[in-house]
């Protein structure tokens, strides 16, 4: 990419410290395009009160202030304008310095999040940043703590979070904040204290979810917020952009003109197909809690109404609202009789945090040997295809527990002298795991074993990560890997319940459901199948004639070793639900 590209503000970042510094801060500096439109859309909201004043308060190489600076000549001509930046990097600061000659503009090298308290109340007309994104673990568990109090924060963080809580007192009143972070905070747990800080004293009027358009040289999926502090009443403009296979654009005009014009189409943009959809920001509610507001009022014809009158919940993802998929999923939450969550438990599969010493596909190669009884088959990714198990390696895991037990209970390795050989021989590796011992484990345990007792039973598992929905069911008795999901048959509460689950999650309108209301998206159409998305989709009531038949057509496919038909499987769902065809 040339200069206005994500590959040259990476260059940047390098360019001021090394890979293992940009990582460790969270530094990556913005595209030169990119800061043109975050600065474009920022002053679309920004009304001059004598003069304009605009703080970044992690500005890097003053790239975001720079492209302010030159949209406000043009918005705004004549109009002073005071720029102020942040950064803990001297060598940034200094090229900001010498970019921003002849400009009315104050770097400083420090700690913003020290400094803001230094700062009055109102001092500026906006803010425009794209924060560090450094996760918790690489903040360490004290400075999250520390910073969780501080800025009364609850959960997981990241260094977006406490910057974005010390925007509200710092904008005047009708002040404008421009975000540019990590689409992830949309529809994760995680991302619920940053979804809740924009909606307590701003209000979010622009919102773009830039996906997998690749404008960064690192693996970042990022996303584009306006928001204004202040209480407003219009809706949140709400625009998405994901590359797409095959085909060819409809419009000639550039991805950021696209988005701006906020109507569907779809661009080139660095020879990828990218489809741009626009809407309106549905901030989250309980799909339960929709469900019953809609049945509530379905008598008195205020469905619609109920739907969207509750106060938006933070905890639940945020959504792109369209009127056509809007009213589709109003006739399947009619037709829903509970969701995934409120019919069983998801687990995540276990996590051994030492694989390559639990994990392998050559035991019978391995001296010393551990004893078959401790030896279980493993299902992982590789294996899963919808409706069915392939396990095309013989892969297994040393699972080191009593599994007629439902509680984590660790073998005595006195028993298994083969065991108690090759794990000694490993001791050093695993006894260096400080927090399993410190979690009150033997030396010797696996970090998440999950329920022993439940392995021998008939589950649902599912890959966490995967472009489809790959939900099979298994009645090996294999353990699940740490990189899928499971639902154990006895938690579900029968074999034909399990079935119903599998059809609809497998189904057209599943794939649907998930996108409209979870809409978690990867790189390459990858989709996160993790617990909290899975649970809210949609269970259609078992003891209906057309549930019935669906979930004995897909037991008696699955029975037989034949994959479902893909239409007459849409078929069978969608009058389970009592809909037609999905948007």
């Amino acid at each position: 990419m040339d200069g206005r590209g994500g590959q040259a503000a990476d260059r940047r970042a390098r360019a001021a410290a090394g890979a293992g510094v940009r990582k460790r801060h969270g530094r990556h500096y913005t595209p030169v395009r990119l800061a043109e439109f975050l600065a474009e859309r920022l002053l679309e909201h920004v009304v001059p009160h004598g003069q304009l004043r605009i703080l970044d308060p992690a500005c890097g190489d003053g790239e975001l202030l720079l492209a302010v600076h030159r949209a406000a000549a043009r918005r705004f001509p004549g109009i002073p304008l005071r720029l102020s930046g942040y950064d803990l990097d001297p060598a940034a600061i200094e090229v900001a310095r010498a970019r921003s000659a002849g400009l009315r503009a104050d770097w400083r090298v420090g700690d913003f999040l020290c400094a803001a308290t230094e700062l009055e109340d109102c001092s500026f007309d906006a803010v425009i940043t794209n924060p560090p994104y450094v996760r918790t673990q690489q903040l360490g568990a004290a400075t999250a703590r520390i910073l969780s109090i501080r800025f009364g924060l609850r959960g997981r963080i990241d260094l977006t979070h406490p910057f974005v809580a010390s925007v509200p007192r710092l904008l005047r009143p009708g002040g404008v904040l421009g975000l540019l972070c990590a689409n992830r905070f949309l529809t994760t747990k995680a991302g619920v204290n940053l979804r809740a800080l924009l909606r307590a004293e701003l209000t979010p009027v622009e919102l773009y979810d830039l996906g997998d358009t690749k404008l960064f040289e690192a693996a970042v999926l990022p996303a584009v917020t306006v928001a204004v502090r202040g209480a407003l009443r219009a809706p949140c403009r709400y625009v998405s952009a994901y590359e797409i296979a095959g085909g060819e654009p409809d419009s000639g005009v550039d991805l950021f003109t696209a988005l701006a014009t906020a109507r569907d189409c779809s661009v080139r943009h660095d020879g990828r197909h990218i489809t741009i959809e626009a809407g309106t920001l549905d901030p989250g509610r309980a799909v339960s809690h929709r469900i019953a507001d809609a049945r509530d009022h379905r008598a008195d014809g205020d469905e619609e109404s109920a739907v969207m009158r509750a106060a938006p919940d933070p905890a639940t993802p945020w959504r792109m609202s369209r009127p056509e998929v809007d009213a589709w999923l109003r006739r399947v939450q009619a037709g829903t009789w509970r969701t995934f969550g409120e019919v069983a438990r998801i687990r995540v599969g276990i996590k051994t945090t030492a694989d390559r010493v639990f994990i392998s596909d050559r035991w019978e190669q391995l001296l010393p040997r551990p004893e078959p009884e401790l030896l279980f088959d493993l299902l992982t990714h590789h294996d899963l295809e919808p409706w069915r198990i392939t396990r095309p390696r013989p892969t297994r895991v040393l699972y080191p527990y009593d599994v007629s037990r439902p509680r984590r209970t660790p073998v005595d390795l006195a028993e298994y002298p083969g065991a108690a050989a090759y794990l000694a021989e490993h001791k050093d590796t695993l006894a260096a795991r400080d927090y399993v011992v410190a979690g009150g484990r033997e030396w010797f345990e696996i970090w998440v074993p999950q329920r022993p007792d439940l392995w021998r039973h008939p589950k649902l598992v599912f890959p966490d990560i995967s472009v489809a929905p790959r939900f099979a069911l298994d009645r090996s008795g294999a353990i699940v890997n740490g990189d899928c999901y499971w639902i154990s048959v006895p938690d579900i509460g029968s074999e034909m319940l399990a079935y119903l689950l599998m059809g609809v999650a497998n189904s057209a309108l599943g794939l649907r459901f998930y996108d409209a209301v979870c809409g978690n998206r990867l790189y390459a159409g990858r989709r996160r199948w993790i617990t909290q998305y899975v649970a809210r989709l949609p269970v259609p009531d078992p003891s209906t004639a057309a549930a019935v038949a669906l979930a004995a057509w897909v037991c008696a496919c699955v029975d037989d070793g034949v994959d479902p038909d893909r239409q007459l499987l849409d078929e069978h769902v969608h009058a389970a639900f009592g809909v037609q065809g999905v948007p």
